[in-house]
């Protein structure tokens, strides 16, 4: 069965846009989660058919948020291990394509 592990909008030591802040903006925080998928597919390069990366939309008190997610399918062993090797290999930091794609140092 399809099913999809939420892993974040940014790396986790990043700063991401927040939701309900003065300053958030959608447009940016949507832009931080596909620099983030890019740099999840440069890390992960062999892809199970079963498996991909996406955006998700969640409700929030304060709107709706996006974040990343590894989708997957439990009935191919390969995609739910792929799954489990994103989850445990996240990275902490933006690398140097993200950045310039962010247009931070």
């Amino acid at each position: 069965m399809r099913d999809y592990q939420s892993i974040g909008p940014v790396p986790c030591a990043e700063d991401c846009q927040q939701i309900g802040s003065p300053d958030y903006d959608d447009d940016k925080a949507r832009l931080e989660c596909k620099t983030y998928i890019a740099q999840l597919k440069r890390m992960h390069k062999n892809i199970p058919f079963a498996a991909s990366f996406g955006l998700k939309s969640f409700p929030h008190d304060f709107g709706t948020y996006t974040e990343v997610v590894v989708n997957f399918d439990d009935e191919y062993e390969d995609s739910v291990n792929f799954m489990l090797e994103v989850e445990c290999n996240l990275p902490e930091d933006w690398d140097d394509e993200s950045k310039k794609a962010l247009g931070i140092s």
